[in-house]
């Protein structure tokens, strides 16, 4: 009898299985598509704050810091909120703010390109602004000049 079961069960699983897609069609390039967004389309959908939509955002690339860390970091692109009302904090005198996004920026939105930062802020239909500070070698070139032309 237990036999009789797992026969008629096994052949049930069987009729009702849902048909086999190959691994490699299901995981090569031809399963994905590029799907044509509108700006500001995907800040719509999902499910941030109409308010926050609104913001403005500051795209600039960071400057090398002063200690003897390798170059990793130069060469990124960050995408930086600007900041709302911050107050100090009686408690502990630390600064405090009520904005949600105050440290987003610092912590993740980082981009290989201006390009690719550009191209997030207008997906999300944030107004931005790009920053280009000046390059330390050519600062090195104008100030060699200076000297030189002193001595």
């Amino acid at each position: 009898m237990a036999g009789f079961v797992q026969r008629v069960g096994q052949s049930l699983v069987r009729a009702h299985r849902p048909p086999q897609v190959s691994w490699k069609r299901c995981c090569s390039s031809d399963a994905l598509m590029e799907l044509e967004t509108k700006p500001g389309e995907v800040g719509m959908v999902s499910g941030i704050p109409e308010q926050q939509l609104k913001r403005r955002v500051i795209i600039y690339s960071p400057a090398r810091t002063a200690s003897q860390q390798g170059s990793g970091k130069v060469g990124k692109w960050k995408i930086n909120f600007l900041s709302t009302h911050k107050w100090d904090n009686p408690l502990m005198g630390w600064t405090s703010t009520g904005d949600p996004y105050a440290n987003v920026g610092e912590a993740g939105l980082e981009f290989d390109s201006e390009e690719a930062a550009k191209a997030f802020a207008e997906k999300y239909g944030w107004e931005y602004q790009v920053c280009i500070c000046a390059l330390a070698g050519a600062f090195i070139v104008l100030c060699s000049a200076d000297i030189t032309d002193e001595i």
